[in-house]
């Protein structure tokens, strides 16, 4: 258990700021963000805290980038004015079954507001592939790396910032992850040149890997 026993779960926020500098906020995919409830997030979180946003699943998955103009306008004002410097990256997941086009891929970089650190996270193996990256780099968008049973688990660097994401291996949501892997990636990351700033998150939180998995993490890169 991360949290102490006794402690209320309306202070659980601050105490995980004591351990960590970041949060990745899942639940935006899932419903709009409030403006009010981002500004909650930052006046709670201490200076220098970041947090990165996952787009709404409605751009991603149901309309796929299509006619989502004045939708990732107006997501982007919200995320932007409640969260203020305290905005990361902008995370747009991808459905599995969506394979590449180049068609898809022009839709989403033309969609994405280049004033922000986005990073897209494919979720079909085609989008792995040099012509991607390169394209993709040439607006400034991260390709978000991974960590999945049934994807490529590369660390891609195709920008000055790295964004990749721990799921779960072999069991999704579950699986602790070995040092040695985690050494693997941090190694990749700090021994290239080009990178600025990594941002690394753990989504194996099914059971208690992702806490463990991240403090191991943080101590081998301080």
């Amino acid at each position: 258990m991360f949290y102490p026993e006794k402690l209320a779960a309306t202070k659980w926020f601050e105490y995980y700021c004591l351990h960590f500098n970041t949060l990745e906020l899942n639940v935006t995919f899932y419903r709009f963000p409030q403006l009010k409830t981002l500004q909650g997030w930052y006046t709670r979180s201490p200076e220098g805290f970041l947090f990165a946003v996952k787009a709404p699943r409605l751009v991603t998955h149901y309309k796929k980038f299509d006619g989502t103009t004045d939708l990732l306008r107006d997501f982007y004002g919200t995320i932007a004015e409640g969260l203020r410097e305290k905005l990361g990256f902008v995370l747009f997941q991808l459905p599995p079954q969506l394979s590449y086009s180049d068609t898809l891929l022009q839709r989403i970089i033309e969609s994405l507001d280049g004033s922000f650190s986005n990073t897209v996270e494919f979720r079909h193996e085609s989008w792995w592939k040099p012509e991607v990256y390169q394209r993709l780099a040439e607006h400034n968008i991260s390709f978000c790396g991974h960590s999945h049973p049934r994807l490529p688990d590369s660390v891609i660097i195709n920008t000055e910032q790295v964004y990749y994401r721990f799921h779960g291996v072999p069991e999704l949501y579950r699986s602790a992850y070995p040092e040695g892997r985690l050494e693997e990636v941090a190694a990749q990351v700090l021994k290239n040149k080009k990178v600025k700033a990594a941002h690394i998150y753990f989504n194996n939180t099914a059971g208690p890997a992702a806490l463990a998995n991240a403090r191991w993490l943080i101590d081998r890169v301080q």
